[in-house]
């Protein structure tokens, strides 16, 4: 068990992240401290918008200090990522959250690092043998890349896309394709998917949904206690 009550949490857009760090401590408990970097910390409209992704970028959508969503590419991002969470380890956290569920390449560090992708990947993995499985995105140009990640899992997928950051009716409507579809099991594939959203999800599909901030928050309970 690690002994620590504060961990780091690192978003690939901008800190802090009041749209998803409280939810997190709702299943953490009020004795539990998150210490938070972004990877676009500090930087201006136009800085930002020269890591946005080009033809074959692997793409990620992330969310600014005010409020506004943003693209990005891996390939910009991962580097400015690794430092933000050495920064964390250097202060003696232990424990790091990226909070994303995009992949990215090893980033080695001096404490442990919780990749949310692999951590819903194989819960999913775990438990979609035989289902019909829904896969919310996003962006619609990540679906390619969401088609790639999750074709092994379950009997068959459905790929659709729905911004966490704009209008709620684009969730809905995600939600309405899946249940048409008759899918047995959603995933939410990203962190800035809320904890109303899932239950939105859940009551449209009228599937089981797995949201990846809840699937996160759980495992670092069972970690820090």
């Amino acid at each position: 068990m690690v002994n620590s009550k504060v961990i780091g949490a690192v978003t690939i857009g901008q800190s802090p992240r009041v749209d998803l760090v409280p939810e997190l401590l709702t299943i953490l408990g009020p004795n539990v401290e998150i210490k938070e970097a972004g990877a676009l910390d500090g930087l201006s409209r136009d800085e930002i918008a020269a890591f946005a992704p080009q033809d074959k970028d692997y793409v990620l959508v992330t969310r600014l200090a005010d409020g506004s969503s943003v693209k990005v590419a891996e390939k910009y991002i991962t580097p400015r990522l690794q430092e933000k969470i050495q920064g964390l380890f250097d202060q003696g956290i232990e424990v790091v959250i990226l909070l994303c569920t995009g992949e990215f390449p090893e980033m080695p560090g001096q404490g442990l690092l919780l990749r949310p992708q692999r951590i819903l990947y194989n819960v999913t993995q775990a438990i979609a043998p035989g289902l019909k499985l829904g896969v919310v995105s996003p962006a619609a140009d990540q679906i390619p890349q969401s088609q790639k990640r999750w074709y092994q899992v379950g009997r068959e997928q459905v790929m659709v896309a729905a911004s966490p950051y704009g209008d709620p009716a684009e969730l809905e409507q995600a939600a309405q394709t899946l249940k048409e579809q008759s899918v047995e099991l959603v995933v939410l594939d990203c962190m800035g998917y809320t904890l109303a959203m899932q239950d939105k999800v859940r009551a449209i599909t009228g599937a089981p949904v797995i949201l990846a901030r809840g699937i996160l928050a759980r495992v670092v309970k069972e970690l820090v206690g």
